[in-house]
């Protein structure tokens, strides 16, 4: 016997009942009309330059008609490749590569039509034109996008979400969301299933209302103004279910993500693998191969090589410091624990008085730290000059000796003591998988103002998704941080 469709959940509506699709909200309206006026903006400046620089004040004819089409070609381009697409403003690095790939389109545009026409375009004004044009496209998303990450760290911009899903899954997924504001979500209600206690008492998961079960998912929406459904992972939301909840909030025009609980595995290691009735996730491995590693120890030796030919001044000028004013040694050498369980001895200058060691007893019941790591905020064994060092970080420089030895990696997981890894549990010894570093993700993430789950969470997560790009960006907001004299990157 057939289910008629109104007693199915999300069931999608037809004819007259169908609901009216909702308009782009006013925010991403006006970011997108921003994002095509700087582009064309750009357009204009890449000819204008390549046709000045090229030509001077003269522009022969069939330039100046190109010279004219260019601008509007390259905003159809970038239209093309995905660039003004909502889902990606702010959120991925999609828009980098659609100015790529826009730039390439309309390389390819001008080779195929100067072979048509049997025009030879010169040299120097498409050498010009393009870089222009990949440069300034780069350059307007990455001012765009720290502007739209700035109001959404004040709570603005933000897509009314509701969370669906079993309690727990819920809730995990509303922590998730509201520990990266930049996301551009705003969990407004919440779905959810095997929850706890009396529904009639305003349950709430994460400071966030309880409104219905995941099958009033759709109703949910329309009372709250949702533009966005984000399914954490069910088993009754799958199939059939999670299809026509798709159709349902298709017709809403509501966004619908899903998330499939896999735990810290990047987008670069997922791929869709697509069959005949459904879409498998494919999840490529850590990148660990020979090549990839080869790589990363090439690119570690030879910029630590030359920073410390740059900072080489520095170095002994803090060496010269820290000798003139406490007696004792210029550095500080300390086992710790690197790849596959090898000790070494880690390079610092100097910061604490030359007993810090057996100082150290005394103090562990006023730690600040996380439960396994030791830190104080205000420690008494600190010496004035390794304040200074510890706020700028200069006393982490002579690590970079480490590197060149091949101990480190200027990126990867915090170098253990061997006591601590003596209390590592089996999924702790993962961090061991690849060389320690000089910053990673746990630094540039809070340092010890982080729990030791957080902390060991930020390192699995890079031993299974690093790659030369990640590694490029962590050294970018370490260097910013450092800058600031924070202390703590």
């Amino acid at each position: 016997m057939s289910v008629p469709s109104s007693d199915l959940p999300f069931a999608p509506t037809l004819g007259s009942t169908a609901v009216r699709l909702r308009t782009t909200p006013s925010w991403a309206r006006s970011y997108l009309t921003r994002l095509v006026v700087l582009d064309l903006l750009v357009g204009v400046v890449a000819v204008a330059l390549a046709a000045g620089l090229r030509f001077g004040d003269t522009v022969r004819g069939p330039y100046l008609l190109v010279s004219l089409l260019i601008p509007p070609v390259w905003i159809l381009a970038l239209g093309m490749s995905n660039a003004y697409e909502r889902r990606y403003l702010g959120v991925t690095v999609e828009e980098y590569r659609a100015v790529t790939r826009a730039v390439l389109g309309v390389l390819a545009l001008l080779a195929v039509t100067a072979f048509v026409l049997n025009v030879l375009l010169a040299r120097m004004y498409v050498l010009i034109l393009l870089p222009v044009l990949f440069v300034g496209g780069m350059l307007t998303r990455f001012v765009m996008r720290r502007w739209l990450t700035t109001r959404r760290m004040q709570g603005d911009l933000m897509q009314r979400t509701v969370v669906v899903g079993r309690a727990d899954a819920a809730a995990s997924l509303v922590r998730s969301i509201k520990a990266e504001p930049m996301q551009g979500l705003l969990p407004v209600a919440v779905c959810a299933s095997s929850l706890d206690g009396d529904w009639n008492s305003s349950p709430m998961i994460e400071g966030v209302s309880v409104v219905g079960r995941p099958r009033d998912a759709v109703a949910v929406a329309d009372r709250m103004g949702a533009e966005c459904v984000a399914v954490a992972s069910h088993p009754d939301l799958a199939g059939k279910a999670l299809r026509r909840l798709a159709w349902a909030l298709e017709e809403r025009g509501i966004e619908l993500i899903v998330s499939p609980g896999l735990l810290d595995v990047a987008g670069p290691r997922l791929s869709i693998r697509p069959s005949s009735n459904l879409s498998l996730l494919h999840i490529e491995r850590p990148a660990a191969g020979y090549r990839s590693v080869l790589l990363k120890q090439l690119m570690d030796r030879t910029v630590a090589a030359l920073l410390v030919l740059a900072l080489s001044p520095l170095l002994l000028v803090t060496a010269l410091a820290i000798k003139l004013t406490d007696p004792g040694p210029v550095f500080f050498m300390q086992k710790r624990v690197g790849i596959r369980g090898e000790v070494f001895e880690i390079y610092k200058f100097r910061t604490m008085v030359v007993d810090a060691e057996a100082r150290l007893a005394a103090l562990q019941a006023r730690s600040d730290g996380n439960g396994v790591l030791f830190k104080m905020q205000d420690d008494p064994r600190v010496t004035a000059v390794g304040a200074i060092l510890r706020r700028y970080s200069i006393d982490e420089l002579p690590q970079l000796f480490n590197v060149i030895n091949g101990d480190m990696s200027l990126v990867g997981p915090r170098p253990p003591l061997p006591a601590e890894v003596e209390q590592y549990e089996p999924d702790a010894l993962r961090r061991l998988h690849v060389r320690p570093g000089m910053t990673g993700l746990w630094q540039v993430s809070g340092r010890s103002d982080l729990t030791w789950e957080e902390s060991l969470r930020l390192d699995l997560r890079y031993v299974d998704n690093w790659s030369p790009i990640g590694d490029l960006r962590i050294l970018f907001r370490t260097f910013h941080a450092v800058v600031r004299g924070s202390g703590a990157y």
